[in-house]
């Protein structure tokens, strides 16, 4: 399964594509997609949409997971970030493709095994699944690739779940 990992960001937006298998975790691209503080509001959320409409139409990922909003005390911050994230599901429904949304803490537990792990571990942790020589950078990316990695984990788990469940249904009703 290829998935495509998004943190969205009016000035950076990370993006990080990998393939999931019962074999591993595999890195297909990395990066940021970056906007000038210069350009109107309007036309960054366009180079923004535009970018990943272009990263969905080439890679075509079969899924898509966004990092959800964390609202801290920088409401001005928080609200950039939700338009940036509006237009990442945008492109994603332009491509037919529905985005799972993941908190900061699910991303830690599906990466690190640790709600409360820090930057750098969830980021050491990143480059070890993926296999990588060194952690990918900038941090924005690396954040985009963990979210990849927790739906690809996310996924799975899910999946085995739905067959453990479905297996004992069939044997409920077989020994009936």
């Amino acid at each position: 399964m290829r998935v495509l990992g998004i943190d969205p960001g009016t000035a950076t937006t990370g993006y990080g594509l990998i393939d999931a298998s019962s074999a591993g975790d595999e890195l297909v691209t990395y990066g940021v997609i970056l906007t000038s503080a210069e350009l109107p509001l309007e036309q960054r959320l366009a180079l923004i949409h535009r970018r990943l409409s272009d990263l969905l139409a080439e890679f075509q990922p079969e899924a898509v997971a966004v990092e959800d909003l964390f609202f801290g005390k920088n409401t001005r911050s928080a609200l950039s970030v939700a338009q940036a994230r509006g237009v990442a599901l945008l492109a994603t429904a332009q491509h037919g493709l529905a985005a799972e949304v993941y908190r900061p803490i699910q991303v830690k537990q599906a990466v690190a095994a640790y709600g409360g792990a820090s930057k750098l571990q969830v980021q050491q942790m990143v480059r070890m699944l993926l296999r990588l020589p060194e952690i990918p950078r900038p941090d924005d990316a690396a954040d985009a690739l963990a979210i990849a990695l927790c739906h690809a984990h996310s996924y799975v788990a899910a999946a085995r779940l739905r067959t453990a469940a479905a297996s004992s249904l069939r044997g409920q009703v077989s020994s009936r």
